[in-house]
């Protein structure tokens, strides 16, 4: 396990315009020395706005995108198409333009079930454990995951890993999350030892309703308190931020 590294950006704006470069240069370099690459995007306001910034990169023609996997680190249980769900907003901004001229496959986006009736939350989940399962090396139960990216919330959560919640103690690759204390109340997430077998983890946090959360992860407070210091990648930890994050 890595110790990790901040580094701090004087503006979102400027964030999510280097968080995407280095997303671009990341896969760049994977690709050049293996193939397929996995990666775990996460929603949000900076997540969403990191993915927009690839869109409009020029090196973003330079990826073979056919050889891309893209994950998602947690997803709320609601049906398809709300506008809640963070696959949506991902595809808006720049999944489905990959998908419709830069050669990504369709099936290469791999999404948690929504919501359906008759079907509960910890089906969802199941069902997206399988989905990892079957592109896990023989047997391994996961991808090898390139990079695995996480918003900070102000509570310091995680994918839907939240102080003093059930979901902390999640065993396995991913969990049905009930009562989530940041609606909606129903989600399905990676867990814990799903997330830290990534090789690079990046934790995304800006703004100064931030700035307890990335304090409290960074200075060893403990799990039940603040899971975000609790996730790592097997080579290299990441937190990128804005300076107003780190006001403290």
């Amino acid at each position: 396990m890595s110790a990790p590294l901040v580094v701090v950006h004087p503006t979102a704006e400027v964030l999510s315009d280097a968080v995407a470069a280095r997303l671009l240069t990341r896969l760049l370099d994977v690709q050049s020395v293996r193939t397929p690459v996995h990666v775990v995007l996460t929603g949000g306001t900076l997540g969403i706005a990191s993915l927009a910034s690839v869109a409009a990169s020029p090196l973003v023609g330079a990826i073979d995108w056919s050889a891309v996997h893209f994950w998602w680190g947690d997803e709320r249980y609601v049906a398809d198409g709300d506008a809640d769900r963070n696959e949506l907003q991902a595809r808006e901004v720049l999944l489905d333009r990959l998908v419709a001229s830069l050669g990504l496959p369709a099936e290469n986006l791999h999404v948690a079930p929504p919501a359906a009736h008759g079907v509960s939350v910890h089906q969802a989940a199941a069902a997206y454990a399988d989905e990892l399962a079957r592109f896990a090396p023989p047997g391994g139960t996961l991808p090898s995951f390139e990079v695995l990216m996480l918003g900070v919330g102000p509570d310091a959560h995680v994918a839907s890993l939240f102080p003093d919640h059930a979901g902390l103690s999640a065993l396995g690759t991913t969990a049905g999350i009930e009562n989530s204390p940041k609606p909606p109340p129903l989600r399905v997430t990676l867990t814990f030892d799903a997330i830290n077998s990534a090789r690079e983890v990046w934790l995304i946090a800006s703004g100064e309703a931030k700035a307890d959360a990335v304090s409290r992860s960074l200075g060893g407070a403990p799990v039940e308190e603040a899971p975000a210091g609790h996730v790592h990648g097997t080579e290299r930890t990441l937190w990128l931020v804005d300076a107003a994050a780190v006001g403290r």
